[in-house]
């Protein structure tokens, strides 16, 4: 993934209002990269813009060896669904569904992925492979924070993507749960050779990813490393 000279403003009741300036950065297939900075500082609006999920005012983008710019919105969201995968710091799991639902639930959005048996029997191994094939039947009402958020990172694994982007994912956890995730996070990173690029304020965590990056009112703070 690469971003050269990317920028993003947006119209405020005070004016134009710059939140990322010039911000150019490269990930290699397989690392680990770290986004830290204050709240404010940029790093969600920076997350959105190299998965394509925002467009910026300048600069580009190019992911997976695509430019993001040459693809309709359509086209950014099969690109998503087919390679990327997303861990959030709210979960944003299904409440009605249950854990296999959850995490199945890439695999049958997906035109072209496997059929519902096989969709199942791939989620139950991703589920297993993080702790949790004693919950499959659970929904996220009925499992704890740290359970949620195992069941979130299995579905971002399920479809087995290239590159994983997690916005704040130990934020909503207590430290020892959170250290959990972290040695999850990076476990499957190792075993799948996935692209991890992680938005935190937890030190621990950007201190295991081999480059970091910082933002300081949507500029680089320190360059890349």
């Amino acid at each position: 993934m690469q971003a050269e000279a990317l920028g993003k403003q947006v119209d405020s009741p005070g004016g134009l209002l710059t939140i990322l300036d010039d911000v150019t950065l490269s990930v290699s297939a397989g690392e680990t990269l770290a986004v830290v900075g204050v709240s404010g500082s940029g790093k969600s609006t920076l997350l959105a813009l190299l998965a394509g999920l925002d467009t910026p005012t300048s600069g580009c983008v190019r992911l997976l060896g695509t430019d993001l710019a040459t693809l309709s919105e359509d086209g950014r969201a099969r690109l998503r669904a087919r390679r990327v995968g997303f861990v959030f710091q709210h979960f944003h799991l299904l409440a009605s569904l249950t854990a296999l639902e959850n995490v199945m639930l890439p695999l049958e959005l997906e035109g072209g992925r496997p059929g519902h048996a096989a969709a199942a029997d791939r989620a139950r191994a991703v589920l297993a492979r993080v702790g949790l094939s004693d919950r499959l039947r659970h929904c996220p009402a009925q499992l704890s924070g740290g359970e949620q958020q195992r069941v979130a990172i299995a579905r971002a694994f399920v479809t087995e993507p290239a590159i994983l982007f997690a916005d704040e994912p130990t934020g909503n956890l207590d430290r020892e749960t959170g250290g959990k995730i972290i040695e999850l996070l990076f476990s499957l990173n190792r075993e799948h050779g996935t692209t991890l690029v992680l938005v935190t304020h937890d030190e621990s965590l950007a201190g295991r990813c081999e480059s970091r990056l910082s933002l300081d009112s949507g500029r680089l703070a320190t360059p890349q490393r």
